[in-house]
């Protein structure tokens, strides 16, 4: 089922460096995965569960007939290669493809294997992120210069028109100008407004970054010493972004296991859990969301909404009718249903409450919505 909020990531990298050895494991999709650059053509998408163990202890409390995490979707993109920007490889269909994604996963191959051949050579994340980042940024200049003809020419009207367009061209040459210099249109210092007038561009680097770096089993035992995994670490560092250390080769075995299997095969090579868990987690930060839960007999159920939404738009996740004609909320915290053990029980220790249209729902909040259409 797809995420009822259409939250994507698109996963990018340059060529063999796991990318759709990575999306396997995490959508168990069976997207093809082989030594030549370019084996996945049509953009792959995959929906994954949001693994929550709240929503596990609340299905143990109430028993229901069915269980619903909640879900992301990623999109697995061709490698990019040098010249991408410039229609080499299949650049200019892979950069249309991850142009409508929320978020960036930057696979940074840290592992050598004789076997799996690089692009450039050798191992090397930090350069390997630069010819991506390279390739974005150039795709993104071609995009603001267009936007900036079109407004030169409106700019000649006169009146709101006029001064808009040309509001809009200043705008563009600030972006184009740090883009020149390397500067990503996310780390660029550009007020809400502005930021909300490039929105419809879909800029490249305008999206939040997952840094994912890859590495081989034998560098599981001590990976943050590693030089490649710290060079990925110190990347991630200077932007403010977030990074996940993880072996996608391990990680597609054990999607291929029966369940039963997997605690005993991650103990075996020294994990607590999977690290695709970590990559969604990330991805559910990175994105800026939230988990509030309904509760019943029928269904346990997850849903995905932003930081900061109010109870009328959490209730629009569920049905636009219930946003339309929303009247009240009946809100119990995880913790007190965990510790009292059922809604009985809140309802007796009066700690279920009734909230407004003005509540800003909390992370974790068991919710039940009133609403009159």
């Amino acid at each position: 089922m797809p995420p009822p909020m259409g939250l994507s990531i698109g996963i990018v990298g340059l060529p063999n460096v796991g990318k759709s050895t990575l999306f396997n494991a995490l959508s168990a999709a069976g997207a093809q995965a082989a030594n030549y650059p370019f084996c996945t053509i049509e953009p792959n998408i995959g929906v994954v569960p949001v693994p929550d163990e709240r929503l596990d202890k609340l299905a143990e409390l109430v028993k229901p007939e069915r269980v619903v995490p909640t879900s992301l979707e990623f999109v697995d993109i061709a490698g990019l290669v040098r010249g991408a920007s410039k229609g080499e490889g299949l650049g200019n269909q892979f950069l249309a493809n991850i142009r409508q994604v929320d978020a960036v996963l930057h696979v940074l191959r840290c592992f050598e294997d004789a076997n799996v051949t690089h692009v450039e050579g050798g191992v090397d994340p930090k350069r390997d992120k630069e010819i991506i980042d390279i390739e974005l940024g150039l795709k993104d200049l071609e995009t603001i210069e267009k936007r900036r003809e079109k407004s030169l020419k409106m700019a000649k009207a006169g009146g709101k028109a006029g001064e808009e367009a040309k509001a809009d061209v200043a705008l563009c040459e600030k972006v184009k100008a740090a883009l020149d210099a390397g500067v990503p249109v996310r780390a660029q210092k550009l007020t809400d407004e502005e930021r909300a007038a490039l929105r419809d561009l879909f800029l490249l680097t305008a999206k939040p970054v997952l840094y994912v770096a890859n590495i081989s089993e034998s560098q599981l035992a001590d990976a943050q010493n590693d030089p490649h995994v710290k060079q990925v670490a110190e990347i991630a560092a200077s932007e403010g972004a977030e990074y996940v250390v993880l072996a996608a080769a391990i990680e597609s075995e054990i999607q291929q296991l029966p369940p039963a299997d997997r605690k005993g095969f991650l103990e075996s090579v020294g994990l607590t859990e999977p690290g695709l868990h970590k990559v969604v987690r990330a991805g559910y930060k990175l994105l800026g969301l939230q988990t509030y839960f309904t509760v019943g007999p029928q269904e346990c159920r997850a849903w995905t909404i932003h930081k900061g939404w109010k109870a009328p738009q959490a209730a629009g996740v569920i049905h636009s009718d219930f946003e339309r004609g929303f009247i009240k909320a009946e809100v119990i915290s995880y913790e007190d249903m965990i510790r009292l053990g059922s809604e009985a029980a809140v309802k007796e220790k009066g700690l279920l409450r009734v909230e407004g249209k003005d509540y800003v729902v909390q992370d974790g909040d068991l919710m039940h919505f009133r609403f009159n259409v």
